[in-house]
This record gives C-alpha cells, structure tokens and sequence, in this order.
C-alpha cells in the first residue's frame, strides 16, 4: 500500500471526477507525490504544517498501470493520474497540537 495526502478540496474534486491528476506541486514535478506509512509522519510535517485537516488516501499499488509506479528517492511517485478505483481506504486527517493523528494502517509493503 502506498499513501496520498489530499487537501480537502483537492479530495472533494477528485472524488467528482473519479480520477486525479495531481496537485499543483504534482503537475510542476510530472508526477503524483505519495508516502509509504513510514514517511508519513514527515510528509504532513513538511508540505501539510499549515493545513488544517487532509484526507489521507490509501491506494492499492497492485492496481496501478503497469511501470507507472516508480520508487525514486526513496518515495512512490506515479507517473500517471490516480483513478480512485484504486483507494481502498481514506480517512479525513485533523490537526492534534503540531500534527495529525493517524489511523492504524496496518502491514504495508515497499514497491520496487
């Protein structure tokens, strides 16, 4: 499983759609940003301080398009737009103190 972290807005127009084509950080770099569990923590830390509640979306990475997912720099960046077919589960994130509260999300795997 890999991990994306939506503003609320972002999630509420994708959701319409059915598919995401990125932020606007994805879009300039080429590709959408994710986190395995293990980066989280950082991820919300670095690109989320200022925000007030996310939607964390788990994705089912078996599911992508095939070589569309890479792992560079240590991140899972998909070179392709996210059809929500593959979120098996999603949680709206809110603030606690200077971070945000997880769910448990269990075993996870490293793509290679």
């Amino acid at each position: 499983m890999i991990y994306k972290v939506f503003r609320i807005r972002e999630w509420h127009s994708c959701q319409a759609a059915g598919v995401f084509d990125g932020s606007a950080d994805d879009r300039r770099d080429g590709f959408i940003h994710f986190s395995f569990a293990s980066q989280l923590d950082g991820t919300l830390a670095r690109f989320f301080g200022d925000v007030d509640g996310v939607v964390l979306a788990e994705v089912q990475d078996a599911t992508l398009p095939p070589g569309a997912l890479r792992t560079e720099n240590g991140f899972p960046h998909l070179y392709a737009p996210l059809d929500l077919s593959a979120v098996t589960r999603h949680w709206t994130l809110r603030r606690v103190g200077a971070t945000f509260a997880l769910p448990d999300l269990g075993n996870t795997h490293i793509i290679s």
